[in-house]
């Protein structure tokens, strides 16, 4: 698509209200990129050329930090995922989204466009922006076959070089974490009765936990900076972890030999929305910007780049920057399989009452620290 043409575009979608000339976005690493790694991928400069908007990016590497970020003033955005975006409703840190001023929301998949991550009551709490699934990446020189199970981060065993999974693998620093736990044993042991990795009864949580102190012995470390996690791969410190695409992309750029599978239990993901802070110093550039992100170039340059999908499907027809077939390669029919972050609330449907997300928040971290919750207090 011409610049002329994007100009025009956005020139409408912005329109009667000028630009305020800045704009404040917290996101996830590789979300908002300007060339800076690989001249091919920048959405971010054009942008900046046509809107008028200077942007300024903020990356967060969990939800809990961007939360934490939304609390306090100047943001004008943030690429929540939905163990956030709720969170952030309720607490007030986000405003409606106002769809009519965005010409570009019918092109999003409608399987998302009411997603209850971002939706409450009938009402738009934010914008589509990219999803994809958490992955399990292996390095290949130790696994010449595909693992088959997420059992090689969480029960001790000899990988297939012989030697044991201690100390070689990571998992991720987030309390939403514990949903790949529950994952696993709800595949593993149905006896417990799991139907949703985030809908956790006492008794289910309480083996999840005991599962995730089981593999605090494991874990080299426990990741959140994608970059570093990367490190640890190219180091060959680990040779398996929980990750996303956008790892495997980045150490395959650097010819490594590292691989990913989703494994035969299935796997955890996440829907990412552009959300729009209560206080925004800046909504119209914030406006311009969402309309702007619904782009069939911009969305198949992101998928691309992340190794993530499109939230608008005629992306997938769109050429990317290096004129892959990222939608084939990423996995857009999986949109059905993954069963997506969000925030586990003490008030659940699958059973009479969960552990919500302060408890998960709580012990996960004392599990990071060596410690373990009290049994009675679990669910609390």
């Amino acid at each position: 698509m011409t610049t002329c043409l994007w100009l025009l575009q956005l020139a409408i979608s912005a329109a009667p209200a000028a630009n305020e000339g800045a704009l404040k976005i917290i996101a996830w690493p590789g979300y908002l990129e300007r060339g800076e790694t690989d001249k091919k991928y920048d959405w971010v400069t054009p942008f900046e050329a046509i809107s008028g908007c200077k942007v300024e990016v903020k990356t967060a590497n969990t939800s809990d930090e961007m939360v934490a970020l939304m609390k306090q003033p100047g943001f004008d955005l943030v690429t929540a995922s939905g163990d956030a975006s709720l969170r952030l409703v309720k607490m007030g840190r986000v405003q409606k989204v106002d769809v009519a001023r965005l010409p570009s929301w019918k092109s999003v998949d409608p399987r998302l466009q009411n997603a209850a991550w971002h939706t409450v009551d009938g009402q738009h709490w934010g914008v589509p922006y990219q999803w994809g699934p958490n992955v399990l990446i292996y390095d290949k020189s130790v696994f010449r076959t595909p693992p088959k199970s997420w059992s090689v981060l969480f029960e001790p065993q000899k990988l297939p070089d012989g030697k044991p999974n201690a100390g070689r693998v990571e998992a991720y620093d987030g309390p939403i974490a514990i949903a790949d736990a529950a994952l696993y044993l709800m595949k593993t042991k149905p006896a417990l009765g799991i139907k949703d990795p985030y809908e956790l009864a006492p008794q289910q949580y309480a083996a999840v936990l005991e599962l995730l102190r089981k593999q605090k012995g494991l874990v080299l470390r426990y990741w959140h900076d994608a970059t570093a996690h990367i490190e640890d791969f190219k180091a060959r410190k680990i040779v398996a972890s929980s990750g996303w695409p956008y790892q495997v992309n980045a150490l395959k750029a650097e010819k490594k030999n590292i691989e990913s599978v989703i494994p035969e239990e299935g796997c955890t993901g996440w829907a990412d929305t552009t959300m729009l802070a209560v206080d925004a110093p800046h909504p119209n550039c914030a406006y311009a910007w969402m309309e702007w992100s619904l782009r069939p170039e911009v969305q198949s340059a992101v998928s691309e780049w992340f190794g993530s999908l499109p939230a608008v499907p005629t992306a997938c027809r769109a050429p990317a920057p290096g004129e892959t077939k990222f939608c084939d390669d990423n996995g857009f029919e999986l949109f059905g399989k993954i069963l997506f972050w969000k925030t586990p609330e003490l008030k659940c449907v699958t059973q009479a009452t969960c552990a919500p997300y302060y408890a998960w928040e709580r012990d996960y971290g004392a599990i990071k620290a060596g410690g373990a919750p009290d049994a009675g207090t679990v669910a609390k």
